[in-house]
């Protein structure tokens, strides 16, 4: 994931399944992703991208049932957005200007978790 400066044009990845669910890396992610499913959730591992302060990842993750299993480093701010049934697992920091990854969810059934390591 590389920052783009205001006169770029933003990348979005698209995924697309029927049944099953997604595994995105950070590596391979650009700064928006859609992941679209009817059942299957998303897998996604941050861990080993560096997302610079002040910038946002975005993932958006439609499906009716599965959700968002996400992984980070500590100092990522995680906001979620959407509605589903299952709620939000999240302990981690809420502070402003750091690197953020904002997960919009829309499904019927499934939560987002996040796990930081």
């Amino acid at each position: 994931m590389k920052k783009t400066g205001g006169t770029q044009q933003q990348k979005t990845d698209v995924k697309v399944s029927l049944i099953g669910g997604h595994r995105l890396e950070g590596e391979t992610l650009h700064e928006r992703t859609v992941t679209a499913s009817l059942v299957g959730g998303a897998d996604v591992d941050l861990t080993g991208v560096e997302i610079p302060d002040g910038a946002e990842l975005r993932i958006t993750k439609l499906s009716l049932i599965g959700g968002v299993s996400l992984k980070v480093r500590p100092d990522v701010v995680v906001k979620v957005h959407g509605i589903r049934l299952g709620g939000v697992k999240d302990d981690g920091p809420d502070r402003p200007g750091g690197p953020t990854v904002r997960i919009d969810a829309w499904g019927l059934l499934g939560g987002v978790t996040v796990t930081r390591g």
